[in-house]
């Protein structure tokens, strides 16, 4: 693996929880001019400049983004944003309900990204792409963190440990129970240490989350051959061991024409299926909670299922194939608009009331993908089925920027 520290562009440290702000696609423009409402420092006037702009401004338009870069400018000239003095590599840590995950803040090689070395699992859109392009070309910064991880490497845990017994740089909680560490890793030793590491003993990286955001940058790059800062993108490497990957759950519109009854029968033949008096969290692969008609049940696939296909054998890939595929008539979730995708973050709750006030008919829970599962497939060369994984919590956006 090919990375290097970066000069981080990041707020005063009195300020980090102000500036602090979610993914830019993780909310939506009213959801965002809501989160910032009333502070002046929130990195969303970057991130989601159209806050800022008329309502019925279109949010791909070239005003936003320059709206974005003039917002950028000005948190640096009133020092809200500084510089850092010299490369640096960050740690950075996560904590959510009592667990912590903690990664290396870095850039990651372009080039690596080209070659396979950071592998992928999951198509990307062009429209998604075109919009953070042209974000990243306005501003002339990469303000996206690119999640990516890795398999463990005792020696750079051990460092990371070793480095987290120093006061952190920021040590904040969001309002979402969040809480954030950063520590910076500016010591020559410290630095050449970590570079060695990873360029010798981390032989890949997976993307995790952040397709968008990668692929984006990749053709950035392409267009800025002359700059060095451009040919690498903003990334924190996570072990393995320190993520759990989130059920990503489906709720459909409809049943495709069918009564309850008959959308039953049309799944027994490959599902055992059993009345639950509680909602049903599944427990272990092959297993599923279903909510319909205001009752809840267990499904679990039968033998006939089975697949050594290391995509077919996702959980995710026999409820598509088996009843939203040839039951429920959805052969393309990126496109159908009677299917919709709800993280595990919002729990059991969140899939009873959108059959309870009617947006959708049925709704299903899944076992979460594993880690490891996720690490097969990209080796393979395969793609993950869309809204296979939820990861949680995440990086902030604003913390530390990548200049360009």
């Amino acid at each position: 693996m090919n990375i290097q520290p970066f000069a981080a562009l990041r707020p005063q440290p009195t300020l980090a929880a102000q500036v602090a702000a979610p993914p830019y696609d993780v909310l939506n423009s009213t959801e965002a001019k809501n989160y910032a409402k009333g502070n002046p420092y929130s990195f969303l006037q970057v991130t989601k400049s159209e806050i800022d702009l008329p309502s019925n401004i279109d949010v791909h338009s070239q005003e936003v983004y320059n709206k974005a870069n003039e917002n950028l400018q000005k948190l640096i000239a009133n020092n809200t944003l500084i510089q850092e003095e010299k490369p640096c590599y960050y740690i950075y840590q996560l904590t959510m309900q009592g667990r912590s995950q903690t990664g290396l803040v870095c850039v990651s090689s372009i080039q690596d990204y080209h070659n396979g070395t950071i592998k992928k699992h999951e198509y990307t859109r062009p429209e998604k792409e075109q919009d953070r392009i042209q974000h990243m070309l306005t501003i002339n910064a990469q303000t996206g963190n690119v999640f990516l991880a890795c398999n463990d490497v005792p020696s750079l845990n051990n460092l990371i440990n070793t480095i987290k017994q120093n006061a952190p740089l920021y040590n904040f909680e969001t309002t979402a129970k969040v809480g954030h560490k950063v520590w910076i890793v500016n010591t020559d030793n410290d630095i050449a240490t970590i570079t060695a590491i990873v360029t010798t003993q981390v032989p890949c990286t997976y993307i995790a989350d952040g397709h968008h955001r990668a692929a984006s940058a990749a053709k950035v790059s392409a267009s800025k051959p002359y700059s060095k800062a451009a040919q690498y993108f903003l990334t924190t490497i996570f072990p393995a061991s320190e993520l759990a990957i989130l059920d990503y759950n489906r709720v459909v519109k409809d049943l495709n024409g069918l009564s309850v009854k008959d959308f039953l029968n049309k799944i027994e033949p490959n599902f055992t299926v059993t009345p639950s008096a509680t909602p049903v969290k599944p427990t272990q692969v092959n297993q599923f909670g279903m909510y319909i008609a205001g009752h809840w049940y267990t499904l679990t696939a039968l033998p006939n299922t089975a697949t050594t296909n290391p995509v077919g054998l996702l959980d995710v890939s026999l409820l598509q194939h088996y009843i939203i595929d040839k039951v429920l008539g959805i052969t393309d979730v990126r496109t159908d608009n009677r299917i919709d995708f709800v993280g595990g973050i919002r729990g059991m709750q969140a899939l009873i009331d959108k059959v309870n006030n009617g947006e959708a008919a049925v709704a299903f829970s899944l076992y979460p993908v594993s880690i490891q599962q996720l690490f097969t497939i990209a080796d393979s060369g395969a793609v993950m089925p869309p809204k296979s994984t939820w990861f949680e919590p995440k990086l902030a956006d604003g913390l530390l920027t990548h200049l360009l």
